[in-house]
């Protein structure tokens, strides 16, 4: 069999794409690492056996699956090593979230967005146009969009994409540098006995499920700064500062504190997925975003206009 690398959705930064965005979703490809007899047809089938969307055959009687320079690829069209090979990802069907994004920022380099809940940031797994990525790119007409950080698909709040390829590494450096300035809120149990404000430390690593984090001792490589807004009763608003940026980092932070946030299905336990049920989102707001403009020196800010829902008493 022959093995590959796959890329992802962001075909578009690369200098040549044969595939245009069509209806806000980019082109994916694939790199060929080995030559394989039997034709193109059969290597898709075999490489995506469970393929969703119109079968292979008809995506490449169609002309939706070509090689680096554009040319359209047959059914037998050979499959050698060294190779890229451009297509569209496609669903046939795909539930609506009924939930929109609002604009909160736009220039000629930046798009700044406040995501709402449940919304996925990149086209993955049973999420294609339900994505806000894919909705930007449809609504926008901006081919070269790309976010520049990412929030959970359960976390709603700030989230801020770049649409001018000759600027994107100016600003993505922000956050490699941590320049960037980020406040969260959260609703959670209250937790007793800590003097607020206070620094929370610990060492985070990959749990056993692929999809969740725990931690371990050792050096600490994650850090949040966790502060009190209002109690009422049992419950507690909570800002939150992360001065680390680990996936899931103030979902296990809180959860390991004893106080998880409010609607976790992963954290302290992952629950069984409740599919397309919304009645319960998870209680993380990205509420802003602060930095000094690396282009013009300029201190800028964005908040979300979202609310947390306290539960009914």
């Amino acid at each position: 069999m022959a093995r590959f690398v796959r890329k992802g959705h962001q075909a578009e930064a690369n200098a040549h794409v044969p595939l245009p965005v069509r209806d806000g979703v980019a082109p994916s490809y694939l790199w060929i690492t080995e030559t394989r007899t039997g034709g193109m047809l059969a290597f898709l089938n075999e490489r995506f056996p469970d393929v969703a969307g119109p079968p292979w055959a008809e995506r490449l009687a169609r002309g939706d699956v070509v090689d680096a320079k554009g040319e359209k690829l047959d059914p037998d069209s050979h499959v050698r090593q060294g190779m890229r090979i451009w297509y569209y990802r496609e669903l046939e069907q795909e539930t609506p979230i009924p939930f929109e994004e609002a604009i909160l920022f736009r220039d000629e380099h930046l798009l700044v967005v406040d995501k709402p809940h449940f919304l996925p940031m990149i086209p993955t797994g049973r999420f294609l146009r339900e994505t806000l990525l894919v909705r930007l790119k449809r609504k926008l007409a901006l081919p070269h969009l790309t976010p520049i950080h990412r929030l959970d698909r359960e976390t709603a709040g700030v989230v801020i994409f770049s649409h001018n390829l000759a600027t994107r590494g100016t600003y993505q450096s922000m956050f490699q540098k941590r320049s960037i300035r980020k406040v969260y809120e959260a609703l959670a149990p209250m937790l007793e006995g800590r003097a607020f404000p206070f620094t929370y430390r610990s060492r985070m690593v990959d749990g056993e499920k692929f999809f969740v984090m725990k931690e371990e001792a050792g050096e600490p490589n994650s850090e949040t700064v966790v502060e009190l807004i209002e109690r009422r009763g049992d419950l507690a608003r909570y800002r939150l500062h992360p001065h680390t940026g680990r996936k899931h980092q103030l979902r296990l932070h809180m959860a390991s504190m004893g106080v998880p946030i409010l609607n976790d299905a992963f954290y302290p336990v992952a629950l069984p997925c409740k599919g397309d049920d919304y009645s319960s989102p998870l209680q993380l707001l990205a509420r802003g975003i602060a930095f000094e403009d690396p282009l013009t020196g300029e201190a800028r800010r964005f908040e979300s206009r979202r609310e947390l829902a306290w539960p009914a008493a």
